[in-house]
């Protein structure tokens, strides 16, 4: 959630005055998204809140908007939603990139996990991301060049074919790249020294799995999110 400070107590509890009624709308979408449809309160006080205040920090170049949580708390949901809410009421082009959808290949994944450690055949972590991938994508967006949007297929746990990937053409006015870690920073060289969990004791004794990630997180990683929050 955006902090205190930028969220005025002047839209909470009402639908914005300046904004028309969206309720009908969020409820065909999530009929169509088979959803549960939230709260008008929740509407009110949040969604349109939060997309009107996207949409005053867009100018004439593409915003892009850095969304994280826990897993399995909404992000993506909340993302595709405020996509739908930035076109409908002000009119914007919005594009969502999910950090899950830049993983690693399950061959690419293997390659790691023999060449470094076995737990990187398991997708999730920081060092199972295809980066590269994610800052063309981005940049893409930005320049207005022909994309294809990157998907991943958890099912097979491999990456979808890429002609399946949907297309995107024209300018963009935000991407709303979300994911579990997006923004993170690394943790602290004495914060490695002992594992934290059962996984870590039994999986990774030697600490080299929480190292490696850890300097992922620290290089690569912050390329990548260090695209959030700029205007180009």
């Amino acid at each position: 959630m955006l902090p205190r400070m930028l969220w005025p107590h002047s839209v909470r509890g009402r639908l914005h005055p300046d904004l028309p009624d969206v309720r009908d709308d969020v409820e065909a979408w999530c009929a169509a998204e088979r959803i549960p449809r939230p709260l008008d309160r929740l509407i009110a006080d949040f969604h349109v809140p939060m997309a009107a205040w996207i949409a005053d920090h867009v100018e004439d170049r593409t915003l892009v908007l850095g969304l994280n949580g826990a897993q399995g708390t909404g992000k993506s949901t909340l993302a595709r939603l405020l996509a739908r809410l930035l076109e409908r009421i002000h009119g914007l082009r919005a594009a969502v990139l999910s950090l899950d959808d830049l993983y690693l290949t399950a061959e690419e994944r293997a390659h790691r996990a023999a060449a470094i450690h076995p737990l990187l055949a398991t997708r999730g972590v920081p060092g199972t991301h295809d980066v590269d991938l994610g800052i063309r994508t981005i940049r893409a967006f930005r320049e207005a060049k022909p994309l294809a949007i990157p998907r991943f297929d958890k099912a097979r746990d491999d990456r979808a074919p890429v002609s399946t990937w949907p297309r995107w053409e024209g300018a963009c006015d935000v991407v709303i790249f979300e994911g579990w870690c997006v923004g993170a920073r690394p943790q602290r060289a004495d914060e490695l020294q002992e594992p934290v969990n059962g996984l870590e004791r039994l999986e990774d004794p030697t600490g080299d799995w929480r190292w490696y990630v850890n300097r992922e997180l620290g290089g690569p990683y912050q390329a990548l999110f260090s695209e959030t929050g700029r205007k180009s």
